[in-house]
């Protein structure tokens, strides 16, 4: 028996189903320090990335990014069938014998290759006990390896559903990018500020199921929206910026709902921050000059929703803004995402409003809101 091959099969078998019970089943933050599988992302992503740079269109920049996911989640999965091929074929080698019809090196990764995929062609065979024994146990483990993609596939596109369905309906609330300024103006005026809290209520439980499911499987933060300005840290970002509007400058109920999606929100950037290994930058581009947020109070004003415009309050702002912005600055620099601004520089028509052959003009969500309660009057 060959010591070396032996030794080398079994720790690649180990290895590999250790990285897919850690990337599969575990629902919980590896932080073991090497990872295969951190490594082969952070191998492919960024030449992908540093592909993506040079598109010059963003809409067909975004295309390209969002093939990364799916199909680095498909490369994955080959890589791990191949280690586990290669794993077994070693262990049939340390087990060969001349005489035999396996003896070479090539001719034991073919065996192992056909049986882990239960293809029974029959030319090449397992002669001793331990080879059968092996044999045995890597077509049962093919056939559980199949079933467990086959689950696991599933579970991460209904993530990615349930993620994206607060996303669009997002849209219409808070414009496209989203941003914290819209978001506000449009819960401005009767029942308002009400609806802004179930809002945040709702943005709470997203925060805590965006930070379950994006923390046990990472694969799912390369995973794209369906529109090239809406993103999940975009909304994640406006959602905070929103939360840190209410806490620092508004009164009333909502601020204790503001808080509470504040915390979650703040929590999965961090978090997410973790798992990447992006440590937060505290220097980049202000994204709220004090041009900006004073044309950002005037803006909400008008809708006739009062910001305080106070030392205190800009102090409790930028505090606020502290402990978030370094971090969604580290992830929108990693993951090549954009930012939403607070408030956009010209107006820009919502997704909901757009199509292939035009535009609507002239009419908003909250337009609409208020010719319905005046039928109701």
């Amino acid at each position: 028996m060959k010591i070396l091959p032996a030794i080398a099969g079994f720790l690649i078998i180990s290895g590999i189903l250790l990285e897919a019970f850690e990337t599969i089943v575990l629902p919980r933050r590896v932080t073991r320090r090497f990872r295969l599988t951190r490594l082969y992302y952070l191998t492919w992503w960024r030449p992908w990335r540093k592909l993506a740079q040079g598109v010059k269109s963003p809409k067909r920049r975004e295309g390209f990014l969002s093939y990364f996911g799916p199909l680095s989640l498909l490369g994955l999965f080959a890589l791990w069938a191949a280690m586990l091929i290669v794993g077994f074929g070693l262990l049939y080698y340390s087990d060969a014998r001349l005489d035999q019809t396996h003896p070479t090196l090539e001719t034991c990764f073919y065996l192992s290759g056909t049986t882990f995929f239960t293809l029974g062609l029959g030319d090449v065979t397992p002669h001793t006990a331990a080879e059968r024994i092996l044999a045995v146990f890597e077509s049962g483990l093919g056939f559980g390896f199949l079933a467990l993609v086959l689950s696991y596939l599933p579970v991460i596109y209904q993530a990615f559903s349930r993620r994206e369905v607060a996303i669009v309906l997002l849209d219409a609330r808070a414009g496209s990018p989203p941003t914290a300024t819209e978001l506000l103006r449009r819960h401005a005026g009767v029942h308002g500020l009400e609806a802004l809290e179930r809002l945040l209520r709702d943005w709470e439980r997203w925060g805590a199921e965006l930070l379950e499911s994006h923390v046990s499987y990472p694969v799912l933060t390369y995973f794209r929206s369906q529109h090239n300005n809406e993103s999940w840290l975009s909304a994640l970002t406006a959602m905070l910026d929103t939360s840190a509007l209410v806490i620092s400058g508004a009164d009333g109920a909502c601020q204790r709902q503001a808080r509470l999606t504040f915390a979650i929100c703040r929590h999965a950037v961090v978090d997410l921050a973790q798992v990447f290994h992006a440590p937060p930058l505290a220097h980049g581009t202000n994204r709220l000059p004090a041009s900006e947020l004073l044309r950002l109070r005037g803006a909400v004003a008008e809708s006739g929703l009062k910001l305080h415009d106070t030392p205190e309050s800009n102090e409790k702002l930028n505090k606020l803004r502290d402990m978030y912005e370094p971090y969604v600055r580290a992830l929108s620099k990693y993951l090549y995402f954009d930012l939403p601004p607070w408030i956009l520089a010209k107006e820009s028509a919502d997704n909901w409003k757009t199509s292939a052959w035009g535009r609507i003009t002239g009419f908003t969500a909250q337009t609409q809101v208020e010719r319905v309660q005046d039928d109701h009057s």
